[in-house]
């Protein structure tokens, strides 16, 4: 059994965060011991490991906890695990395209810039004026 801090150590998790995905039903309330601290089991770290790195890759809560609930099926078909992997490949995808317009552009922007003050500035000036910007550039 691990406390919530050597959970928090072993899985690179902040105690915080272990609270918080305990509030969300992410993760089941520990036991508790008879000094009333928060026990974990190795299936408790193996959880926390995964929510990890779901996170780490942009999944949200509630992919997530989609994910936790078809990883209690082991013997039915991955199709559904598979669509929200590639629903969120696809918004990813969706997400670099949006920044690589918005680089191109400030890219643009920084080499038009050759005042010596602010008022001669063009980085102040197309950020005042949108028409100066070569295209249409939604936020991220």
């Amino acid at each position: 059994m691990l406390s919530i801090g050597e959970l928090s150590r072993k899985a690179e998790v902040k105690v915080p965060t272990i609270r918080y995905y305990e509030q969300s039903g992410l993760m089941a309330a520990p036991e508790r011991s008879e000094g009333n601290q928060r026990r974990y089991t190795r299936a408790d770290l193996e959880r926390l490991v995964f929510i990890r790195h779901a996170r780490a890759l942009g999944l949200s809560l509630d992919e997530i906890r989609e994910l936790i609930s078809l990883s209690k099926h082991p013997d039915e078909p991955c199709a559904r695990a598979d669509r929200i992997a590639a629903s969120h490949l696809s918004s990813v995808r969706e997400r670099i395209a949006r920044l690589r317009k918005l680089e191109s552009e400030l890219e643009r922007i920084v080499s038009h810039c050759h005042g010596q003050t602010i008022g001669d500035c063009y980085v102040i000036r197309a950020l005042s004026d949108h028409g100066l910007c070569e295209g249409d550039h939604p936020p991220v």
